[in-house]
This record gives structure tokens, sequence and C-alpha cells, in this order.
């Protein structure tokens, strides 16, 4: 028997003010936008795409609550961070943190990269996720559209995973710098000596 959807507007509500809820983070990271970036992988998705690079990200339950405030802390300690990107997970259904970490990074010189299984138009409507569209207003590209397995791309020329996403670049700064591929993947080691594989075809994957 097939369980019933949750709603995440419901879910959500467990999370408190000036705090995310995310899935795994990482700095420096080529493969996720152009320059090297720190990365957030929301928790949370309601979409369930098949052949998601991200299943463990689904769940709207409590996995890792962190502070805005020191994700901005974080990610400018390291001074080879020059954006952020933001995944999952569905950055969207945590944008009212999103757009607050997203403007506060801004402000401080960086640039603003976000994924999402909505597009741009979804977004842009009246059902979108409370704070898309202040989201939206903080992200210098947009890479919209769920994945879809029968459209997927594995290929140097691409920036999407499949072949109905789109990249929106919203400051003209950014259109010559679409230099990541989705063939591309990434192995950071941390420090307890986990490793997280990042990247089109290894998704988000702690080994």
């Amino acid at each position: 028997m097939k369980t019933k959807p949750i709603d995440p507007s419901i879910a959500l509500r467990e999370i408190p003010s000036g705090y995310l809820n995310i899935m795994g983070y990482v700095d420096c990271s080529e493969v996720n936008g152009p320059g090297c970036r720190a990365v957030i992988w929301v928790q949370g998705c309601a979409r369930e795409c098949p052949g998601c690079f991200n299943p463990d990200s689904w769940s709207f339950e409590i996995k890792q609550l962190i502070a805005v405030d020191t994700l901005v802390e974080n990610i400018l300690s390291n001074p080879r961070n020059t954006g952020v990107t933001f995944s999952g997970g569905e950055p969207f259904w945590q944008a009212p943190a999103l757009a607050d970490l997203a403007s506060k990074l801004r402000s401080a010189g960086l640039n603003v990269i976000s994924f999402s299984g909505f597009t741009l138009e979804q977004l842009q409507s009246k059902s979108a996720p409370p704070g898309s569209q202040a989201l939206l207003e903080q992200l210098d590209i947009l890479i919209d559209g769920p994945f879809v397995q029968s459209l997927a791309i594995n290929s140097p020329d691409s920036p999407v995973a499949s072949s109905n996403q789109k990249v929106r670049v919203f400051n003209p700064a950014f259109q010559n710098q679409i230099t990541w591929a989705s063939d591309q993947i990434e192995v950071h080691i941390l420090k307890d000596g986990s490793r997280i594989i990042t990247g089109y075809q290894g998704g988000l994957e702690l080994v």
C-alpha cells in the first residue's frame, strides 16, 4: 500500500526560524557551478524523481539543523569560496532561510546558484513555495526543472543532467561562465575520514 505523500509545509514547521535542515555541506567544489564554491544540500523533496542522484534527501525529517549565520561564517572563513550553490533535496522548500543566507553572502561578494526541480514559471506562480520570489531575487543563476531519467545527459558539453532542464542566467556577468558539465564528479575527504562524492554521476554519496 502506497503511503500518503507528506505535506512539506507541515513538515517544515519543525525547522526553527533562522535555521536550515541540510543533508550535507562541502567547501571548494568545482563541479557545482563556476569557480570554487561552497555547496549546501538541503533536506526534503516531495518530487521523488526516478533516477534521482540524492534519494536520501527526499525525507523532510530533521537531518542536520544549522543556523544561517553559522553557514555564513563557515563559508566566508574559506577564502577559496567565491560562490555558493544550493542543491538538495529541493532548495525552494526552504526558500526564506536560503534567501537570507544568499543575501548575506552576496553582500560579502560571493555569487549564488540554485538548482530546483520546479520550473522558473512555477516558482514565479502563486502556487510556488513561500519565499520563492525572495530567493529568486538573490540568485545569479538558476538551473530549473526536474530530473527526467529518459532525458538524461552525461556529457562534457552539457551543464544540465537532463535535456528538459534549463540554465537561467540572471546576472549577465556569468553569461560566459557555464563551466561545469554533467559528466563531472568530485571526491571530498572530510576530517573524520568519510568521503563525499558529488557531481551529476555521483550525486551526494557519503562513504
